[in-house]
């Protein structure tokens, strides 16, 4: 009986299911020639793109790792290398950031970065407050993700590339200029530069219609060069630490250090194969590549200074790593690995050079060797990219850049190296100059330097009024 009486309900039951169905506004929606119904499925799928759940997480991880480049990875690697009383002081420098360039981000940096505009900047209201910044990719700079996780990918970079720059003015610049000095560098200098070299119609951009086709996968020219060269020009502008060179100013905390040395080596590989924007193959190639040339460029160093100093210095081959992860940040998504280990130790030899006989010959005080290590070691890659550079490890070079009307492959050969040479040129003197200009500005409303009785006694009392350690 109980079974006769459920078959009963069943026909009743698909009645009542097809007259709703009938009567369902989505249901007529789907009435409809073949061709009707096609042509909506189309537009369907063009107002939503399918997002790739790996290629999102892959990002998402990069972007944690990106960010723990500056906390704790830069903040242990730089505080390691100053003198105790100016511990804090040094940290506050990148920490700071990582809360000031979110809001400035989230404003209108990545507005002026990746919004459209024109070859040197975006538009800066495009997506003020992150408005229009949600689940749906954006098509031009990665079409399987999110542009929200895109968004926070990029923010990470914004955020690690000024604080690079704290370590050429340690132990001398004040707190409030400092912060005031890092609001309109980043404005004027990093978020245009970020649209000129990976913005749509950028000057340098190379896969989005850009006047000069330079190539740099991960910030060569964004993070490294920028960063190096204003550094430098701070360094200059600033002025020398009191007694220094005559005075030994040795790191007070190489352990610490190493430490930091080591977080940047592994939230390199977020840095640089994240770039990818994707979980496949070209990630793995730029992770490769980043490993073998952070090792090379160690040896480099670690060698180069055993020779001329008659032993390496565990400082030194740590320098020589993070030199190398600088040299090949342009240059990992396109190069072999056999390039990528050449690129490396090349930049670890120059970037040895720089640091123990350029800085002394020039006699500027570049701290923490901000210049030596970044600038050089990215100018070096971005050169050596451009005879590098393979289409069988990034078949887009080859087949991506138009010129009237023309194909023209960017892989590696003197053209291309002439390209990256104008790339390399035109940011030296744009980051330089700016730089020059806003030191100005800040000094002159807020002054540069602490006196020299707060120098003496150290940042960490005198601009935060504590002190790191307490024995």
């Amino acid at each position: 009986m109980k079974t006769i009486g459920i078959a009963r309900w069943v026909p009743i039951g698909l009645l009542c299911w097809l007259l709703s169905a009938f009567f369902n506004p989505a249901f007529a929606q789907g009435a409809g020639t073949l061709e009707e119904r096609v042509a909506r499925l189309e537009a369907a799928s063009r107002q939503a793109p399918p997002i790739n759940p790996g290629d999102n997480a892959w990002v998402l991880a990069s972007a944690a790792l990106v960010l723990m480049m500056t906390a704790p990875g830069l903040i242990l690697f730089y505080g390691g290398l100053v003198r105790r009383k100016n511990v804090l002081g040094t940290m506050m420098q990148s920490l700071v950031l990582m809360a000031l360039v979110s809001m400035l981000w989230m404003l209108y940096g990545y507005s002026m970065a990746f919004g459209e505009g024109n070859p040197f900047c975006g538009n800066p209201f495009q997506y003020f407050l992150l408005n229009g910044v949600g689940a749906a990719p954006n098509a031009a700079y990665a079409p399987a993700i999110p542009q929200e996780s895109f968004m926070l990918f990029q923010m990470m970079f914004a955020i690690i590339t000024p604080a690079l720059i704290s370590g050429a003015v340690a132990e001398r610049m004040r707190f409030k200029s400092y912060v005031l000095f890092m609001v309109l560098w980043v404005t004027f200098i990093y978020f245009p530069l970020c649209h000129m070299v990976w913005g749509k119609g950028g000057l340098f951009n190379w896969s989005g219609g850009g006047r000069y086709p330079v190539l740099d996968f991960a910030g060569g020219l964004v993070v490294h060069v920028s960063s190096g060269v204003s550094a430098l020009v701070c360094a200059v502008v600033l002025g020398k630490r009191i007694g220094f060179p005559a005075e030994p100013m040795p790191p007070h905390n190489v352990v610490l250090s190493l430490i930091g040395a080591g977080l940047l080596w592994v939230g390199w590989f977020g840095f640089n194969a994240g770039s990818a924007v994707s979980a496949g193959a070209l990630a793995s190639s730029a992770f490769a590549a980043t490993h073998f040339s952070a090792a090379a460029a160690a040896l480099g160093w670690g060698v180069t200074e055993w020779l001329l100093k008659g032993r390496p210095s565990v400082l030194g081959v740590a320098s020589g790593m993070v030199a190398g992860l600088a040299t090949i940040t342009p240059a990992s998504g396109f190069v072999t690995i056999p390039a990528a280990f050449v690129i490396g130790l090349t930049g670890g030899v120059l970037c040895y050079t720089a640091v123990s006989k350029l800085k002394s010959a020039l006699g500027y005080d570049d701290s923490l060797d901000v210049f030596g290590v970044h600038a050089v070691g990215s100018a070096t890659g971005l050169l050596m990219l451009g005879l590098f550079a393979s289409a069988d490890v990034n078949a887009a070079i080859g087949n991506t850049f138009t010129a009237g009307g023309k194909v023209i492959s960017l892989a590696g050969s003197p053209a291309q190296l002439g390209n990256q040479f104008i790339g390399l040129s035109l940011t030296v003197a744009f980051a330089g100059a700016g730089t020059f200009l806003i030191l100005k500005v800040v000094g002159a409303l807020a002054g540069l330097r602490v006196t020299a009785e707060e120098e003496d006694s150290g940042l960490d009392l005198t601009q935060h009024g504590e002190s790191a350690y307490n024995d």
